[in-house]
């Protein structure tokens, strides 16, 4: 497996390409599927709609999610296509990453005419 700072490289190449060759303005699962088949090409391992539980403190579950992507399982990235990033979105990446214990997430923007890419580590007190 990569360091996780090359893979954060080559996700986002791979989904500026991608932005760069579709637009803005298709849905975020053709994005997702996008970019899901551009890292499956480069020998990347990306699942797609991974599923998250919430769970109390008893573990009852509360909730479950689906992270669009989960990378190499430790890097889950979250797609948008919408006019701009907002903190709601970075709330939901955030949420998403402590319920897979996982640190490292990528939050990219297809919607705007500008790629839009951000990256998050879920600190150890989060």
């Amino acid at each position: 497996m990569k360091p996780i700072f090359e893979l954060c490289d080559v996700v986002r190449q791979a989904a500026y390409e991608l932005h760069v060759f579709l637009g803005h303005g298709h849905l975020e699962k053709v994005y997702q599927n996008g970019l899901w088949h551009r890292l499956r090409r480069q020998g990347v391992l990306a699942i797609q709609q991974h599923p998250l539980v919430v769970q109390d403190e008893d573990g009852m579950v509360l909730g479950e999610y689906q992270a669009d992507l989960l990378i190499e399982g430790c890097l889950i990235v979250e797609i948008k296509a919408c006019r701009a990033l907002v903190p709601e979105h970075t709330a939901q990446l955030l949420g998403y990453l402590r319920s897979a214990r996982v640190e490292h997430g990528l939050l990219i923007n297809f919607g705007s005419f500008r790629f839009q890419i951000e990256k998050y580590v879920l600190s150890r007190r989060d």
